[in-house]
């Protein structure tokens, strides 16, 4: 086995961009936002400011689960609310913090929140101390009923095929299987990070063998790294869609989508099929810049589906932008094309909702 490592995100495989490359890229579309303002709920953004790669997860007892990267990388909270909206206003606890040294001491990164068999479970990336960007996916599990009472046990570091660089981890199910979809680099392969997918044989443990899904192959996917991540997965219409985020986390960063047939094999990379051009993307217009790592919930009709992401409000940021802490997290309604497939439109402007 291979245990090439990632060094950093910020200097390993940077792409060398031509100019050629920047114009093929549609990040910044000038489209105008009309057409997504009549699919906005209404809703106030940014729902929840500073805090970004969000996930919402609804809960049988009615409530919204609320979890997000906050800025300093340093510990994971929770909010919830019956509503969406009330979501920005709920208090907010910290469940867990970083180690002060040894694992899990640095990048606490993209918390996922899931209720499985009983239980909670919170997915999310983090680092050693002495060796901050190796960082792999992590996991914890709380038996209370309330995530926010209980005791939240480390299950330990969720092994992969390769032990690189590896985060962004989410679960879902389908025909009574559950499965693992995650971010990794894979030894030997010219980019930061791909996507995969794998079985589970229980919350913390993947069994059989792991598949690639995707790889930054398009010019848009590469702007400034080469980076597919933050896998989300949304099953409708007899479809199962993958959307996932690309190129660098400034104002090129943007979402790809994969889809694949509800009756084929998931485990099968043949069965899935991916969009030549990304799905959301910067908007001048509506001056929002960034949009990606989403998640997909429901609307309080239990009907609409909701689209999460962050994205900043502002497209020049002075330094690195992994230090810039205004990606806000955002939520719009998700329409549907009559082909059955996602209509992403564009990331709404700032305004309360009609």
């Amino acid at each position: 086995m291979n245990h090439s490592e990632v060094p950093s995100r910020r200097t390993v495989l940077r792409t060398t961009l031509a100019a050629g490359a920047l114009a093929a890229a549609p990040a910044l579309a000038q489209a105008p936002a009309h057409a997504a303002s009549r699919r906005a709920a209404a809703y106030r953004n940014p729902l929840v400011e500073q805090r970004a790669d969000p996930h919402i997860h609804r809960h049988t007892d009615g409530h919204y689960y609320f979890t997000a990267t906050s800025p300093e990388y340093d510990r994971i909270i929770l909010r919830r609310s019956r509503t969406l909206t009330g979501l920005t206003r709920a208090d907010e606890s910290v469940i867990w913090r970083r180690h002060t040294s040894g694992d899990m001491a640095a990048h606490i990164w993209a918390p996922e929140l899931h209720h499985i068999n009983g239980k909670w479970y919170i997915y999310f990336a983090a680092a050693p101390a002495d060796d901050v960007w190796k960082i792999r996916i992590w996991v914890l599990e709380n038996s209370n009923p309330n995530p926010f009472k209980g005791s939240w046990t480390e299950k330990g570091q969720l092994t992969t095929a390769w032990d690189t660089f590896s985060l962004d981890a989410t679960t879902f199910t389908y025909r009574g299987s559950r499965y693992l979809a995650w971010a990794q680099y894979e030894p030997g392969m010219d980019n930061n990070t791909g996507v995969f997918l794998s079985r589970m044989a229980n919350p913390w443990t993947l069994t059989g063998p792991q598949i690639r899904l995707s790889t930054p192959e398009y010019d848009w996917e590469c702007v400034g790294f080469k980076v597919n991540e933050g896998p989300s997965v949304i099953q409708r219409n007899g479809r199962v869609f993958l959307s996932y985020s690309a190129s660098a986390t400034d104002f090129n960063y943007c979402m790809g989508l994969l889809t694949a047939d509800a009756r084929d094999d998931l485990m099968d990379p043949a069965s899935w099929s991916k969009s030549p051009t990304p799905v959301f993307t910067s908007n001048d217009t509506t001056k929002q810049y960034g949009p990606g790592h989403n998640c997909f919930t429901v609307a309080e009709d239990g009907r609409t589906d909701v689209l999460v992401y962050h994205a900043r409000q502002y497209k020049d940021i002075v330094g690195d932008p992994l230090h810039d802490p205004n990606r806000h997290t955002r939520i719009q309604k998700l329409g549907w094309k009559a082909d059955g497939t996602p209509d992403f439109g564009v990331p709404v402007a700032d305004a309360a909702g009609a």
